[in-house]
């Protein structure tokens, strides 16, 4: 059935609201190139990307909303329906599955009773599997509303969600303090972070990212680390007990959480068609 014209934002929040995308279209050549910081302009006012949202994107830029509609659609990082406070993302592509993610994504879902892309009834936690961060190298890796937390085992990330619902402070291994959700968007509208420390804290790649740039300089590198295989028999010198400021990848201390534990062989169970 047709739907009925989306509901306007109430007079004090579109004056608001126009000023702001008057900031963002002044900052391209072209206004339509600033719809997708619109978008999250206007999710910063919601939570997600509703009807009015998108309505107020096509009115502001002189687009139609099928085209709006297009783009927010195409894009993971725009919501359609209302969601938590913190979106706590699991990266369940290959790396992060196999060396835990797919452990943790499964308890977290029976630890907070949602599935994927579902919400705690109390509003703070949205749970998704998401496809790959890109930190490999610290894998595997769970998202707080886009910063990262590596090295993640199932206790470490329950204790995370259980952190956020209760409110107390969480650090992410790399980046910027936790905010709101809201608050997110509207930093990725391109506002800037007016948290005292915030942007001095946002950090780039870890350095097991670097080994390989550090090589490609022809850089010393530390003695190479000896770490115990999984089947807990050490090589020559013993495993390798990091300090806490190297922030290793989980590579050099794989979690017994994959099913590709050498206890849970991988490969087909039975031949085809049986």
């Amino acid at each position: 059935m047709p739907q009925l014209p989306a509901t306007p934002y109430p007079a004090d929040v579109r004056a608001r609201l126009d000023a702001d995308a008057k900031e963002v279209i002044a900052r391209y050549p072209e206004s339509r190139s600033a719809l997708l910081p619109l978008l999250h302009l206007v999710q910063s006012e919601e939570g997600y990307v509703s009807r009015t949202g998108m309505a107020f994107c096509a009115e502001t830029l002189g687009l139609t909303t099928a085209e709006v509609t297009a783009v927010a659609t195409f894009y993971s990082m725009y919501r359609r329906k209302p969601s938590g406070d913190y979106q706590v993302g699991v990266c369940t592509n290959t790396l992060c599955a196999v060396m835990g993610g797919d452990a943790i994504f499964d308890t977290l879902k029976e630890h907070l009773g949602v599935g994927n892309s579902e919400t705690t009834e109390d509003g703070k936690v949205t749970l998704e599997h998401i496809e790959c961060n890109a930190a490999c190298d610290f894998a595997p890796v769970v998202m707080v509303n886009w910063e990262f937390f590596d090295n993640q085992t199932p206790e470490s990330a329950t204790q995370l969600v259980d952190d956020l619902i209760a409110g107390r402070t969480v650090e992410p291994t790399r980046g910027a303090p936790i905010c709101s959700y809201k608050e997110t968007a509207r930093i990725l509208a391109g506002f800037p972070d007016e948290r005292p420390g915030a942007v001095e804290a946002s950090g780039g790649a870890g350095p097991a990212s670097l080994v390989g740039l550090r090589l490609s300089r022809g850089e010393a590198l530390p003695k190479a680390r000896v770490v115990a295989p999984r089947d807990g028999r050490p090589k020559d010198g013993g495993p390798h007990d990091p300090s806490p400021s190297e922030h290793l990848s989980s590579h050099d201390a794989p979690q017994q959480t994959s099913a590709s534990d050498p206890e849970h062989p991988a490969g087909p169970a039975a031949e085809e068609g049986e």
